[in-house]
């Protein structure tokens, strides 16, 4: 997360002071209205921050033979800038990163149904994440538990999944508590994800704050966590982890420092819930470049290469994953042909990969080389303003 947010969220918070309801819009708001979509097509969710525009969620129409990028629906909600999809398809939730929620120093997360047919999403309802400037979210298997992380409040929380989609009040809360190398932004913990192993065992919340990597034993049916033991892994100091992905084999796992721009790998054991450190990486290339700091970070779906992208260089850093060790090897740089690109993602047949740029206001398309891990422009882009999350949905 970047500082200027800071403002921006206080103002927000202070728009919404008092509301028990954070709007969301039910029609689109373009006069492009939502259509179902062809069998080369599907549906693509952004998140926004909304300092420019009132659009928080973008709905696009995605054409996997061309990469073209159609918006189909616009929906109005504050900062919804991280989004997460129901396994089954029926539920898009968000978290909204905001520090005022119903009169309370807190964010909110949402409840969207969605219209198969169209992709459009209608507001179901909000809870509270009992910390302020929420900036992750994520959801169990069975869509039993969704789990945030609040950035502002250095916090995580649970929430149950009711019938119909209705998310209840947070049933597990629990406040970090410390401080690491860097007075200016570590001054206090910042968690920046939650993020479920794929056995669904086991939940890790990365805390900027602390050079931490939290680790929760998961009970998906009584939407509860408690710490684990080992109850946390750490990064270099000073690292500022911010997101982890698994392996589709859940035997190696890859944080992205957002402060140092590095990824550190971890041996994975999965049983234990257990994070091994086996080496940390640079994102740039020989050099570097002042000012950069990375965003997110993404397996690919056969497990042989990582990514993560590079805010400043403007780029995505692509390693190769050794399958028997789980160390990297630097392949290389692909321009994300913006600026600051907040957010990427990869299609689930890996053959898609979009970047979203937040401060050029556009999200690219790529076609990904499954040979090489690499991938290339596919010359198609579509506007959006400040877009930072990228959800994939295939169209029935």
């Amino acid at each position: 997360m970047f500082r200027s947010h800071a403002i921006a969220l206080a103002m927000l918070g202070a728009l919404i002071a008092g509301a028990t309801r954070i709007p969301g819009g039910t029609a689109p708001v373009t006069a492009t209205a939502p259509m179902k979509a062809a069998a080369s097509h599907m549906f693509v969710y952004i998140g926004s921050y909304t300092q420019k525009a009132p659009t928080g969620i973008t709905v696009l129409d995605l054409d996997t033979k061309t990469g073209a990028m159609t918006p189909r629906q616009q929906v109005e909600a504050p900062n919804p800038t991280y989004l997460v999809l129901s396994p089954d398809h029926k539920y898009l939730y968000a978290c909204n990163e905001v520090s005022n929620f119903g009169g309370e120093k807190a964010g909110a997360v949402s409840s969207y149904a969605i219209d198969h047919e169209t992709g459009a999403l209608t507001l179901i309802n909000q809870q509270s994440t009992k910390g302020d400037g929420p900036c992750h979210i994520e959801v169990d298997k069975g869509n039993r538990v969704v789990l945030v992380a609040n950035y502002g409040a250095g916090s995580v929380a649970a929430f149950p999944v009711e019938a119909g989609g209705r998310l209840g009040p947070a049933s597990f809360f629990e406040q970090h508590r410390g401080t690491s190398v860097d007075p200016a932004r570590q001054e206090g913990p910042h968690a920046h994800c939650f993020v479920l192993d794929g056995a669904n065992k086991f939940a890790f919340a990365c805390d900027l704050g602390l050079d931490k990597v939290f680790v929760y034993k998961v009970d998906p049916g009584a939407a509860t966590l408690k710490p684990n033991d080992p109850p946390f892994a750490t990064v270099p100091p000073g690292s500022g982890p911010r997101h982890i992905a698994f392996t589709p084999n859940n035997h190696f796992a890859y944080v992205c420092n957002e402060m140092l721009s590095t990824v550190t790998a971890f041996k994975y054991d999965a049983p234990a819930g257990k994070l091994t450190q086996l080496e940390t990486l640079s994102t740039l290339p020989a050099g570097g470049h002042p000012g950069n700091s990375t965003a997110e970070i993404v397996t690919s779906h056969d497990g042989r290469y990582v990514y993560v992208s590079n805010r400043g260089h403007n780029s995505i850093a692509i390693f190769a994953i050794d399958l028997k060790t789980g160390r990297l090897t630097a392949e290389g740089h692909q321009s994300t042909l913006g600026k600051t690109p907040r957010c990427f993602n990869i299609d689930a047949a890996g053959d898609i990969m979009l970047a979203a740029n937040q401060d050029s206001d556009d999200i690219y398309s790529f076609r990904v080389d499954k040979r090489t891990g690499k991938f290339t422009p596919t010359g198609q882009s579509v506007h959006v303003s400040m877009p930072v999350c990228i959800q994939f949905m295939p169209a029935r």
